[in-house]
């Protein structure tokens, strides 16, 4: 056989596949915080597409539920909803088993055992006691051997006397939850029953390999340690906050904790407090946070409703800034299955005195409409989000250049317009979707610009010269500071005029 030699010798091609382009963090994201048991202290939040997912893990009578239906019934309608779990009360500890095995998940796999054993530890007791003589013959579904299993262990009495176990349909696993709460509540993992058919393997609950995990109970946590809690596990995986159970004092903590946070996030709260419709007031929440100047939560009144503002949050939610002339005002929109308030002029005004919103409806077209779509600061919310997803997508555009460089990028003018680059790109982006439009500068200048100067583009971008910088901060390789102009477009939410009768 004649051996030739390799081609790669003479001529040699590597490849790189590229890096894919960094992503914007997506502003259309919601995370609505229950205080149901429903999800565990571990997983603690769970992502779902549909309203039937939401009802099929909570079923209808719940508040994250109603909290979906007005996420999704909004028009258009958002793509996908976090539920996440605030233990606003001590929570007791589970052992959260693993998924059952296709042949397990079969009634026919239990009905032949009648002397089922186990060996269970709860709240750190020690050693394991044995559960025994479960006879599943006559059980009809899984949820028959839960209650058996259940049974089985409170009859050891004691600490066992209250322990759950439920088996979940939707996970295809069994739940064993400790009869008490707090921070000693523990179900450990199970351990091998004796004298018996040992069923803790097909349970999937003896360790993690199986699939299963021990939630051990927790404190009650305040609204706040929960918001903080999901910002640091999850923070870059929603940006609409919603607490159905929230409360005045608890909204004058998170607002605060939102506007300051690295991570952008938009505080949504709902509520029904007749003192906000009479002006004048000082202890109405309308009026607290006004004083606190929020900028990133939003406030709606209704004695309707209470996921009225969450409504108003998914309308929003819908915006596609990648999309052209996409940006939308809440002025004028609506809330699909959100009764409208009965409102005289007066309580109207005295509402958009503290910067709250609602949804009222006018009486010459008939219609309902969100109204001002603002925050407690004064700001617009659709200008507070819009100026978020910019400067999120500049911030997207530039670390992409940076991460997606083949070679360094060099710390000279021509490195730096290749930074400027990216930030133009952004800016224009943000002009095709609405946001900004074309037009005069009427503050400070920077750079070549001057106050009152056209922005026939709509934004300016300037970056100083490399020349410019200190020999520090050439060598810590800083970037010149870049600084944007971005003219916004605004909305025109009323309309005066006079109309000339001649005869």
């Amino acid at each position: 056989m004649i051996q030739n030699l390799p081609v790669s010798r003479l001529v040699n091609f590597g490849a790189v596949i590229t890096s894919q382009a960094a992503q914007a963090p997506n502003l259309s994201t919601g995370l609505v915080l229950g205080t149901s048991t429903v999800i565990d202290v571990v997983q603690r939040m769970r992502s779902y597409a549909t309203l039937a997912a939401v009802a099929a893990d909570f079923g209808t009578t719940v508040q994250e539920y109603f909290a979906a239906v007005a996420w999704f019934g909004q028009s258009p309608q958002p793509v996908s909803l976090s539920i996440g779990r605030w233990a606003n009360a001590t929570s007791a500890g589970q052992l959260i088993c693993g998924p059952l095995s296709a042949a397990n998940s079969l009634i026919g796999a239990w009905t032949t055992i009648t002397t089922g054993c186990l060996k269970v530890a709860v709240d750190g007791g020690s050693p394991s006691s044995l559960v025994s003589a479960l006879n599943f013959s006559l059980a009809t579904n899984l949820n028959a051997v839960a209650a058996i299993i259940q049974t089985g262990i409170q009859t050891l009495a004691g600490s066992f006397a209250n322990v759950k176990c439920v088996y979940n349909s939707v996970y295809n696993n069994f739940v064993i939850t400790s009869g008490t709460a707090g921070t000693s509540s523990a179900v450990a993992f199970l351990t091998a029953g004796t004298g018996g058919v040992d069923i803790t393997g097909m349970m999937a609950s003896l360790s993690t390999s199986s699939g299963a995990y021990v939630a051990n109970g927790l404190a009650a946590e305040t609204a706040l340690a929960a918001v903080a809690l999901f910002d640091n596990l999850f923070g870059g995986q929603w940006y609409n906050l919603f607490i159905p159970s929230a409360v005045d004092s608890d909204a004058q903590a998170i607002g605060p904790y939102i506007d300051g946070d690295a991570i952008p996030h938009f505080f949504w709260y709902n509520s029904s407090e007749v003192a906000m419709l009479s002006p004048g007031s000082t202890i109405n929440v309308g009026y607290e946070l006004q004083q606190l100047q929020l900028l990133h939560t939003a406030v709606q009144y209704s004695s309707q409703s209470n996921n009225a503002a969450w409504s108003m949050a998914a309308r929003i939610a819908t915006v596609n800034y990648a999309g052209s002339m996409t940006a939308i005002s809440l002025m004028y929109k609506q809330e699909p299955g959100i009764a409208p308030e009965n409102l005289t002029s007066s309580q109207a005004a005295a509402l958009e005195s503290y910067n709250v919103n609602y949804y009222a409806t006018y009486a010459a077209p008939g219609t309902p409409i969100i109204e001002p779509g603002i925050t407690p600061s004064g700001q617009f919310i659709d200008t507070v989000i819009g100026v978020d997803a910019l400067r999120l997508q500049i911030q997207s555009n530039v670390f992409g250049v940076l991460a997606g460089a083949t070679t360094k990028i060099p710390q000279t003018d021509a490195g730096t317009n290749t930074i400027k680059t990216a930030v133009t790109q952004a800016c224009a982006q943000f002009i095709g979707n609405g946001l900004g439009h074309p037009g005069v500068w009427n503050t400070s200048g920077f750079g070549t610009l001057q106050e009152g100067q056209t922005l026939d583009t709509g934004f300016y971008v300037y970056v100083p010269p490399v020349a410019s910088q200190t020999e520090q901060q050439r060598q810590e390789r800083v970037c010149p500071p870049i600084q944007v102009a971005f003219k916004l477009a605004g909305a025109i939410d009323t309309v005066s005029g006079t109309v000339y009768v001649n005869q």
